[in-house]
């Protein structure tokens, strides 16, 4: 048996990264998934290869979420999981930083998390249970230079995480964050951050001293999905190699 069977799953920013690895691992673990993403032609491609259904999503636009969620329940009958894992990373420092690009990174990871909780409330009580695992980060804990406005919407996350858990616990729908470190991602490894970022010093300052891949998260997630973590809400879990345990000297 696996451990998702018989649950339905709609996962945000699937298309590809930490996403598709979410996506992949949960149809192993015998969910019915669907995914959302704005990058329709990596969507589709995954869809086709594995069985998923894809859905073009915005999260930042409340009738997207409505046609998503809409989409799950016609397809499959019920919603039991929802994975806010859409996010972006804009790398700025705030004395340069647009307003407008400030705003635009906090409307998807942490407007778009909180438009999914809200979406998925009345599937969930149809349903009789849920488990909303929301993807915060490290940056949810801590600060880093340029990352202004990523720490700021991760943080956030946190808090949402938090209200949401005690709003929803008595309809039986959990809500729980993750908050992955190092991750080898386009994200995460995109140039831009490299260039700001000395990749060999930021290895030695982990406990474990490598990247993970996104499959590590991915167990995290499917644990929180389950009923195996029927007594966990409002916590935070942290995939991050140890970054958290102290300065590294």
């Amino acid at each position: 048996m696996g451990l998702l069977d018989g649950k339905v799953a709609l996962i945000t920013g699937g298309a590809r990264g930490m996403g598709e690895s979410h996506v992949r691992l949960f149809l192993e673990e015998g969910a019915q998934v669907v995914f959302g993403d704005v990058l329709e032609e990596e969507g589709k491609a995954l869809a086709a290869e594995t069985g998923a259904t894809f859905v073009r999503q915005d999260v930042t636009r409340p009738e997207e979420w409505a046609r998503a969620v809409e989409t799950v329940v016609e397809t499959y009958g019920k919603l039991n999981i929802l994975v806010n894992n859409a996010g972006i990373l804009k790398f700025s420092r705030i004395a340069d930083m647009p307003i407008e690009e400030f705003s635009r990174v906090l409307d998807v990871n942490l407007k778009g998390t909180w438009l999914g909780v809200k979406s998925v409330i009345e599937p969930m009580k149809a349903s009789g249970r849920g488990s909303i695992v929301n993807i915060s980060s490290i940056e949810g804990f801590i600060g880093a230079a340029g990352l202004s406005a990523y720490a700021a919407s991760k943080f956030g996350i946190r808090g949402v995480t938090k209200a949401a858990a005690r709003e929803l616990a008595p309809f039986k729908i959990r809500v729980n964050s993750v908050h992955p470190g190092a991750i080898n991602t386009n994200m995460v490894l995109d140039p831009e951050m490299m260039t700001e970022v000395d990749a060999d010093a930021f290895v030695k300052s982990m406990v474990i001293k490598r990247f993970a891949k996104p499959i590590e998260v991915s167990h995290v997630v499917a644990f929180l999905a389950s009923d195996r973590s029927s007594y966990c809400t409002g916590s935070e879990f942290t995939v991050d190699g140890g970054l958290l345990t102290g300065a590294g000297y």
